[in-house]
């Protein structure tokens, strides 16, 4: 009897892929083979993102895609959009399972018969439903793995949907945090990334109770310990959660890098309430000031909406203006989007959208000027590589322990290794060339 084949596609965030994988192995444990999804599959699992309009979008164009390779394979669809939106995707021409929040993970227990359905069939459950906590880590990528330690959001920012596809904040215990930990660096892996939605907010619903039985500095501090990691790397956290004592465990820590992402999404305090954000600008102020003092290399990047209902050029350009002065390193610019069944969907002061383009458009401009700054100040430093596994028109790339990205030609030994290097010049493309110093066997 023929193996049967799976193939999945990842859409949105760090913690969508390490879900992903988790479900992955759960076909493996079930006698699938996992194939790339551009390769004839008999299954195509496509994990959904609802965060912006884009990924809603793209969610069709992918199920296409997997039909052209094979018309008779079965489509399921998880992850956001599909808690969310559950009929919506149900209707798209070619999916045959859609599958909500809980469910996602018990996915091969609905794959009893492959063929494929005239209707989408819909296993969805309430949100307030989600309130159990599944563990996952993402293995693939030889040189990182996503390590997702805590799921959900009690935040209740006026724009996201995230709460009502994920439910509660809720964390995994801090023994099996380390656990996992333990199993991905067993597998030779020199880099995690700790992932979540609200990742500073570890510990809450640790034992399915609301208390905090951990903190997040509990967690980083017991992660520092863990032998045979290499590099820890705090993806996202929010700047009201960001503590001082956690950004000195980073400056002295074994493992941890100092490369923090921290969340601002508007510059302006007026903004920052219509958005019901649990900061003003000045505490933004205050943990980047904290983080240079210790880390003065550090890596900084900041997440920012732009075209927010009431944004008007006014608040626009106190956005602008705070960000050009802050020493931050790079943005992720999101440029507004409605959402059903959120707060700001229904706010008055729309801004156009060919305005939010353009706001969009300036704030880019504005993170390739701090990019390159950042880049300019680590030349001529000493810094620590860790090669990608990827041959990319015939270099092979890198970062150092503070995300500077690096690129040398393609060399397959350079694969998963750590070499200590001298930042020289940043090419034409915008990424640094190095000379090598020493190689470190781990």
């Amino acid at each position: 009897m023929e193996t049967k084949k799976v193939a999945f596609y990842t859409l949105g965030c760090k913690l969508n892929f390490s879900e992903t994988s988790t479900i992955a192995r759960s076909f493996g444990n079930e006698g699938f083979d996992r194939v790339d999804f551009n390769e004839k599959a008999d299954i195509y699992v496509i994990n959904t993102c609802s965060v912006t309009e884009n990924a809603d979008k793209r969610f069709k164009t992918i199920v296409k895609q997997a039909q052209k390779v094979n018309p008779d394979a079965f489509v399921a669809a998880i992850g956001c959009y599909a808690q969310l939106k559950p009929q919506e995707l149900a209707d798209v021409d070619g999916v045959d399972l859609v599958l909500g929040a809980t469910e996602k993970f018990k996915i091969t227990d609905y794959l009893n018969d492959l063929t494929k359905n005239d209707f989408g069939e819909v296993h969805s459950c309430e949100i307030e439903d989600a309130d159990f906590y599944v563990g996952s880590y993402s293995i693939g990528d030889r040189t990182r793995a996503f390590l997702k330690v805590q799921d959900g959001c009690d935040y209740k920012c006026t724009y996201c949907t995230i709460p009502l596809a994920r439910g509660i904040s809720r964390s995994d215990t801090m023994e099996n945090v380390l656990k996992n930990a333990r199993e991905i660096s067993a597998q030779g892996i020199k880099e995690i990334v700790l992932t979540g939605v609200n990742i500073g907010d570890y510990g809450k619903g640790e034992f399915g109770n609301k208390k905090h039985e951990h903190t997040f500095l509990d967690l980083v501090t017991e992660l520092d310990k863990v032998e045979g990691i290499e590099r820890l790397r705090i993806s996202s956290i929010e700047p009201n959660l960001l503590k001082n004592e956690t950004i000195e465990l980073v400056s002295r820590s074994r493992a941890f890098v100092p490369h923090f992402h921290v969340p601002l999404q508007s510059g302006s305090n007026a903004i920052l309430k219509k958005m019901k954000r649990r900061y003003m600008r000045e505490l933004y102020v205050d943990r980047v000031s904290k983080i240079k003092e210790v880390m003065p290399h550090a890596c900084i990047g900041v997440d920012v909406i732009v075209g927010f209902p009431g944004e008007t050029d006014e608040h626009f350009l106190e956005t602008y203006n705070f960000l050009n002065e802050l020493d931050i390193s790079y943005l992720h610019v999101f440029t507004y989007s409605e959402r059903d069944n959120t707060e700001a969907a229904s706010m008055d002061g729309v801004v156009p959208k060919n305005v939010r383009a353009k706001r969009s458009k300036m704030l880019r401009g504005l993170s390739a000027k701090k990019r390159r700054a950042f880049y300019e100040s680590q030349l001529s430093t000493e810094r620590v590589v860790l090669f990608e596994g990827e041959n990319k028109e015939g270099y092979i790339h890198g970062f150092t322990e503070n995300y500077v990205k690096v690129k040398t030609p393609w060399n397959p030994e350079l694969v998963n290794t750590l070499h200590k290097v001298q930042l020289t010049k940043i090419d034409e493309d915008g990424l640094v060339r190095f000379d090598f110093i020493e190689s470190l066997v781990v």
